[in-house]
């Protein structure tokens, strides 16, 4: 039902439906390829850099706005959630629109969400503006640029998705600062202005997202958009059903004849055709993106609910199993350590070298060396994976224990090296769904991690509220975040005794 990894490498279109050949692109593994790696790398930066340094603007909205801790929360709850929940409807964008487009769009819908929030009166305000706007314009460009190096990797698949994922542990470091500067010289209000601005490069890192193309013919070796085609001249011999294929030589050079060539006519007739002509392009058009919209629609629902659905791969469902709880786990500690540090009064020296800053520098190394280790022949992908998770749950049992700056700067280091995971998450998840299902199977992750990073937050709030101290949040979120491992040990071990008990029966009928 699905492809293995080991069939990707061959051209496709930014649809990954449309496969067109078996001969391996040029661009896969080089060339345009790293440049889609630094694409990607900079909107982890722009996107996952500037959420975890949340806790900056978190400490802001407490003592501008008075309220709560657990409510304050949910404003960078929200905006993480969201920006991964959203990701089973990116793909639909995915499928419609393109990775190129989508990026674009969420650029400019994220920037808004920064712009808007300057404005914020009250904690709710924020909710709307910064929680929902700029996280769903978050989550428009943050997945198609993990699809795009997914699709343009076959054989350095866990390097190259490191590499880009890197700018997670670069932005954290760099916002972290960048915020903490910008609040401190112009204030929180001014200082979101300014991210918004700064957030309008996600639209540079969206046009670098060039889809791949089997045509050898094309000067935009990427370009799978759709066009606008221009309807027949009035002496034209081609015809065809609207939004059908593109005329043969169709293309930038050979549009049909402006109007302006035209022999020249009555006013009255002229104007007449330019009126036919103009809503015979209207018509076409429409037709044109409407069966695209019914195709992506299709291959989105189908992927989810049809005959093909992902959900009947029971290996991936225990992985959305385990998502749900793993992502808050590492969450928490950004949201959170800001105020921790205050509360063990280690503030001094937290600023000379930040806590959150020891995970950021840490985690970007970490994802280039397990990406590497990871691609090794020798070495098992899922084997990578699992011991990252188990070193990081144990991180977080720790965690509370420690009230030095020198021993939580130890355990942050830990966190930041074990937390290198996500690097291997697309790799993983393409290899139990297939390439050509990369993009709704991901989506689906990052949906439940979402989740897990909308209610992780809050919830580590409220537990202080109750008991004045974080160390419960921890210890509860650890335990989750074991129970979802489990299910990632136990699943494969009831495949392999379902196979031998098949085996055993179709022995004895034998």
């Amino acid at each position: 039902m699905y492809t293995s990894h080991e069939d990707i490498g061959y051209d496709f279109e930014d649809d990954p439906k449309d496969k067109k050949t078996l001969k391996p692109h040029p661009n896969i593994d080089s060339g345009w390829a790293w440049m889609v790696v630094l694409s990607s790398f900079f909107v982890h930066i722009l996107i996952m850099g500037s959420q975890m340094a949340l806790g900056v603007l978190n400490v802001e909205w407490l003592e501008e706005f008075h309220q709560s801790r657990g409510l304050t929360a949910w404003v960078s709850s929200l905006s993480m959630g969201i920006t991964l929940i959203v990701g089973p409807f990116i793909g639909l964008f995915i499928n419609t629109c393109g990775c190129r487009r989508t990026a674009i769009i969420g650029g400019l819908v994220n920037s808004l969400g920064w712009v808007l929030s300057a404005y914020a009166a009250n904690v709710h305000y924020l909710f709307i503006t910064f929680g929902v706007t700029a996280g769903f314009g978050s989550g428009m460009a943050y997945l198609p640029a993990v699809v795009m190096v997914g699709r343009y990797f076959q054989k350095r698949r866990a390097l190259a998705q490191g590499l880009s994922t890197t700018g997670t542990g670069f932005g954290t470091f760099l916002m972290t600062v960048l915020l903490k500067y910008l609040c401190a010289e112009y204030g929180w209000r001014n200082a979101m202005f300014i991210q918004g601005a700064v957030s309008l490069n996600l639209c540079v890192c969206g046009a670098l997202m060039r889809p791949l193309s089997p045509g050898k013919d094309r000067n935009d070796a990427g370009e799978k958009d759709p066009q606008v085609v221009l309807g027949p001249s009035p002496g034209s011999k081609s015809s065809g059903p609207p939004g059908g294929a593109e005329e043969k030589g169709a293309g930038p050079g050979n549009e049909e004849e402006p109007v302006g060539d035209l022999p020249a006519q009555a006013g009255p007739e002229k104007a007449e055709h330019t009126q036919n002509l103009c809503a015979l392009r209207v018509l076409k058009t429409a037709s044109q993106l409407t069966v695209r919209v019914r195709r992506g629609f299709r291959d989105w629902y189908s992927g989810y609910f049809g005959t093909a659905s992902l959900f009947t791969n029971r290996m991936f469902v225990a992985f959305i199993f385990w998502a749900l709880f793993a992502y808050s786990s590492f969450v928490i500690p950004f949201i959170h350590l800001p105020e921790i540090v205050n509360l063990y009064n280690l503030s001094e020296q937290n600023d000379v070298f930040p806590l959150t800053s020891i995970i950021a520098i840490v985690h970007i190394f970490a994802k280039v060396i397990l990406g590497i280790v990871a691609d090794l022949p020798c070495i098992s992908v899922w084997n990578v994976f699992l011991m990252a998770n188990f070193t990081l749950v144990l991180s977080i049992f720790i965690l509370p224990l420690m009230h030095t700056y020198a021993g939580l700067a130890v355990i942050c280091a830990l966190i930041g090296f074990s937390s290198g995971y996500f690097s291997l998450m697309p790799v993983v998840t393409e290899d139990l769904v297939g390439i050509e299902h990369l993009a709704n199977a991901y989506g689906i992750i990052i949906c439940a991690n979402g989740i897990s990073a909308l209610l992780g937050p809050p919830f580590a709030g409220w537990i202080y509220d109750i008991t004045e101290k974080y160390d419960f949040s921890f210890y509860i979120c650890g335990l989750l975040y074991m129970v979802g491992i489990l299910f990632l040990l136990i699943q494969p071990c009831i495949q392999m005794i379902e196979q031998s008990r098949k085996k055993y029966m179709d022995g004895a009928h034998v």
